[in-house]
C-alpha cells in the first residue's frame, strides 16, 4: 500500500454546521468562521477512484472558488486537482492529474437515491451538504494563520445511501505518526457509499503543519493532542482544538483515533479506551482480535474531550513514528473494517489470525535507572515473567552495565527502541494480567498513571523533578 494522496480543495468550505444538527451535540461553541454562511452541495467524487500518472505541476488558485457568487457547483474537470505536500519548502504545490481512465464524476442530482424508511438524509458539515450514496472531500480550516496562506485540512466523507451511526477517522495529530494517515486513507477509499449504511468521515492528517515538517508538534511547539475540547480565545494550539472540535468531532456519533509511539518507542497494536465508560467499553468488543489497555487518557487529548462530550472515543496505538510499517497499518485496517462490519454498516468481516487477544486492565511501564545505550533482550508482544531480563543499558565511556528486570509477569506491549538512553526514560510497557473486578475496585487515580505514550500521567506536582517533560505526553 502506497501514500495515494487524493486531496482536493473543495469549491465551498467553511467550517460553520448547521444549526438543526449542533442543536443534536454538545454545544462548544467556535469563534473561528463566520456564524450565518450558506450551506452549498458537495460536488460527488469517486473516492475509489486510482489516479495513476502525474503530469505538468500548476498553481491553484482557490480565491475564484471562494469569491464565486454562484451556488450551482461548477460542471466537473476533465482532471482530477490534488495538493501534493512537498517538504523542501513548506509550500503546498498543486498537481494537476489524470487517470488513465476518464473519472465519470457524478453530481447528487445524478445519483438515484433510495426513498422510504431506508433512505438517508443528506449530511450537512462545514458548510457542505453531502447527498445520500455520495463521496465528497471537504475542507477544514482552522483560521489562525494569515488568510493569504491559509492551508485547508482535506476531510473525506462517504455518506451510505442508507441510514446509520457516523463513525469518525483521524489521523496525525501528532505530524510524524504515519501508520494512521494510511490506515484512514485506504478505508476511505475502500467504501463504496452505495454499499454503505451511514456516514465514514476521515481526517487523514489533523497537524497538516507538523506534517509538512515531519514534526510532532505544531509551529509553535505546543501539542495539539493536549488542548482538545479547546477555546476560542485561547492560545493558537487551543484555537485549532476548538475549531476542529466542533467543525468535525462533534459531527460524529463515535471516534477512532490512530496514533503511534512517540519519541523513538514502538506500539504493539493495541486500543487504548476507558473501559470506565460502558459506551466506550462497548466500541472496544466491535473493533475485532486486537490488544486493549485501560486508560482514561490526560486532561486534552481528543478521545478523552470527545468521550466527556458525548462522542465515544478510542485511540489505536500502532508502531512506531516517522516510519509506515505494513503490520501496523493492516492491523489498524482490519480494527476499524471490523467495526464497520459489526455495526452493520459494510459487509467485511476481516479474518484474524487469532479469535481474540487480552485485556489489560492495568499495566505499568519500567523505567532506566542509569544513563547509556539500551540494548534489548524482547521484542514487541513477548510474554515474560517477573524477574526476567528485558534489556541492557551500557555506558559506552565506563563500561558499566545495567540490567532492566521485569518487576512483574505480563505482556510487552510498548517498547523503546534501541537509543541512547537517560534516567528515567521510559524503556518497557508491559500490560499486566489483571481482571475487571481488580480494575472497578480500584481507586481511579492509581490505575491512570499511564499515559497514551506509556509515561506517568501522575499530577506534575508527584512527578520527580528529573523526569524529561516529554516524556508526561500522550502518543
Amino acid at each position: 500500500m502506497g501514500l495515494s494522496w487524493l486531496f482536493v480543495v473543495p469549491l465551498f468550505a467553511n467550517d460553520l454546521e448547521q444549526e438543526t444538527q449542533a442543536a443534536q451535540l454538545p454545544t462548544i461553541v467556535s469563534e473561528a468562521t463566520p456564524s450565518e454562511a450558506p450551506v452549498k452541495p458537495a460536488e460527488h467524487v469517486d473516492l475509489k477512484d486510482v489516479v495513476q500518472e502525474p503530469q505538468d505541476s500548476a498553481v491553484a488558485d482557490t480565491s475564484s472558488a471562494e469569491e464565486s457568487p454562484s451556488m450551482e457547483p461548477s460542471p466537473p474537470p476533465e482532471s482530477a486537482v490534488i495538493e501534493h505536500e512537498q517538504n523542501t519548502d513548506d509550500q503546498p504545490v498543486t498537481e494537476s492529474i489524470t487517470s488513465q481512465e476518464p473519472v465519470a464524476t457524478q453530481t447528487p442530482a445524478d445519483i438515484e437515491e433510495p426513498v422510504g424508511p431506508l433512505a438517508a438524509q443528506p449530511l450537512v458539515m462545514l458548510g457542505s451538504e453531502v447527498a445520500p450514496g455520495t463521496s465528497a472531500r471537504l475542507s477544514w480550516t482552522p483560521n489562525v494563520s494569515f488568510m493569504g496562506i491559509a492551508a485547508p485540512t482535506p476531510v473525506l466523507v462517504v455518506h451510505g445511501a442508507k441510514p446509520g451511526p457516523r463513525v469518525c477517522l483521524t489521523a496525525a495529530i501528532h505530524g510524524d505518526e504515519l501508520n494512521g494517515i494510511e490506515v484512514v486513507r485506504h478505508v476511505l477509499y475502500s467504501i463504496d457509499p452505495a454499499e454503505l449504511s451511514g456516514t465514514v468521515i476521515g481526517v487523514p492528517i489533523v497537524n497538516l503543519q507538523g506534517f509538512r515538517r515531519s514534526s510532532r508538534y505544531l509551529p509553535d511547539r505546543r501539542d495539539l493532542n493536549r488542548y482538545f475540547p479547546g477555546n476560542p480565545k485561547g492560545s493558537s494550539a487551543a484555537r485549532i482544538a476548538n475549531s476542529f472540535f466542533s467543525s468535525v468531532v462533534q459531527s460524529c456519533d463515535m471516534l477512532i483515533d490512530l496514533h503511534t509511539g512517540s519519541f523513538h518507542r514502538t506500539n504493539l497494536p493495541q486500543i487504548r479506551a476507558n473501559l470506565r465508560d460502558p459506551a466506550v467499553e462497548a466500541l472496544t468488543r466491535k473493533m475485532g482480535s486486537i490488544v486493549v489497555v485501560h486508560s482514561a487518557g490526560r486532561p486534552g487529548c481528543l478521545r478523552r474531550a470527545a468521550s466527556e462530550a458525548g462522542v465515544p472515543a478510542v485511540t489505536i496505538e500502532a508502531g512506531q513514528p516517522l516510519e509506515l510499517q505494513k503490520q501496523a497499518v493492516t492491523h489498524g485496517i482490519k480494527s476499524v473494517e471490523t467495526l464497520l462490519d459489526t455495526l452493520g454498516m459494510l459487509d467485511r468481516r476481516p479474518f484474524w489470525e487469532l479469535k481474540a487477544e487480552p485485556v489489560f486492565y492495568q499495566s505499568k511501564w519500567v523505567r532506566a535507572t542509569a544513563g547509556g545505550i539500551l540494548f534489548s533482550d524482547v521484542s514487541l508482544g513477548d510474554r515474560v515473567k517477573a524477574g526476567a531480563l528485558l534489556g541492557v543499558i551500557t555506558d559506552p565511556i565506563t563500561n558499566s552495565r545495567q540490567d532492566i528486570l521485569a518487576p512483574v509477569a505480563g505482556r510487552i506491549i510498548g517498547m523503546a527502541l534501541n537509543q541512547v538512553m537517560y534516567p528515567g526514560f521510559a524503556a518497557y510497557h508491559i500490560g499486566l494480567h489483571s481482571s475487571v473486578e481488580e480494575l472497578k475496585s480500584e481507586p481511579v487515580e492509581a490505575s491512570d498513571t499511564v499515559d497514551e505514550d506509556g509515561d506517568s500521567s501522575l499530577p506534575e506536582e508527584l512527578v520527580p523533578a528529573e523526569t524529561d517533560e516529554r516524556l508526561l505526553e500522550d502518543s
